[in-house]
């Protein structure tokens, strides 16, 4: 029968726990990438959306302007139209009669130059906004690209650190005995990425919990792996 050198074993789980925090730490912050990526591509679409309605809202405004420029253009036209038709008036109550409705196509065309006026001064100011938020939006697409760029970058450097703590980790594990190797990493994979842990100030440094002293020798003793009660991680002590 074989006999494992304990504390031997322990010294090598200590060193793969060092590689496999690294890489525990790494792979959850690769997870939440995708995530930062895609709010950072909605807080940008929302920008653009808002541009986009800023930019309906301009185009509006000069089809109503266009709308009411038209209608005046009408209104002046059927003025000329029932001028022309003054001189052929045989009696001054037909001609008083056309003047009012003369005077009255007037002061409607009077209300819609005044509308024109109204929707030029909204639409420029409306196109001002319009500007100021393309360029605004112009800046910050630079920054979201920027950003953008620094996480597909930052993903890139963790996948090539990750290949390389698990090359690591492969020349770790042939010097841990299997039946504990495997204890360790089911612990690992239950208690988030934290398999062994050391005791200090007679504490348990997964959870916290005390350590009892006759528990503290036994770990010293280097007979069996020796576990914390409380939260299961396998315990070492710094000698």
């Amino acid at each position: 029968m074989t006999t494992v050198d304990l504390k031997a074993q322990i010294s090598n789980l200590i060193k793969l726990q060092t590689i496999d925090s690294e890489i525990y730490a790494l792979e959850h912050e690769k997870e939440a990438k995708p995530q930062e990526l895609k709010a950072l591509e909605e807080a940008f679409e929302q920008k653009k959306q808002s541009l986009a309605a800023l930019e309906k809202n301009l185009l509006d405004l000069q089809k109503q302007r266009k709308d009411k420029e038209l209608e005046l253009a009408s209104k002046e036209e059927e003025v000329k139209k029932l001028q022309t038709q003054l001189y052929s008036l045989k009696t001054n109550k037909e001609y008083q009669a056309m003047m009012q409705q003369i005077e009255g196509i007037k002061a409607d065309a009077s209300v819609i130059e005044d509308k024109i006026l109204s929707l030029l001064d909204q639409a420029d100011k409306a196109k001002n906004e319009v500007e100021k938020e393309r360029q605004k939006l112009k800046e910050e697409e630079k920054v979201f690209l920027d950003q953008k760029k620094k996480a597909e970058d930052r993903i890139r450097e963790i996948d090539d650190r990750l290949a390389q703590l698990q090359a690591q980790r492969k020349q770790v594990t042939p010097n841990i005995a299997e039946k504990i190797l495997a204890q360790y990493e089911r612990i690992l994979k239950n208690r988030d990425g934290l398999a062994i842990v050391s005791v200090k100030n007679n504490s348990c440094q997964g959870c916290n919990m005390l350590v009892p002293p006759q528990v503290i020798n036994l770990i010293k003793m280097y007979e069996r792996v020796i576990t914390c009660e409380v939260c299961n991680r396998i315990l070492y002590t710094d000698e």
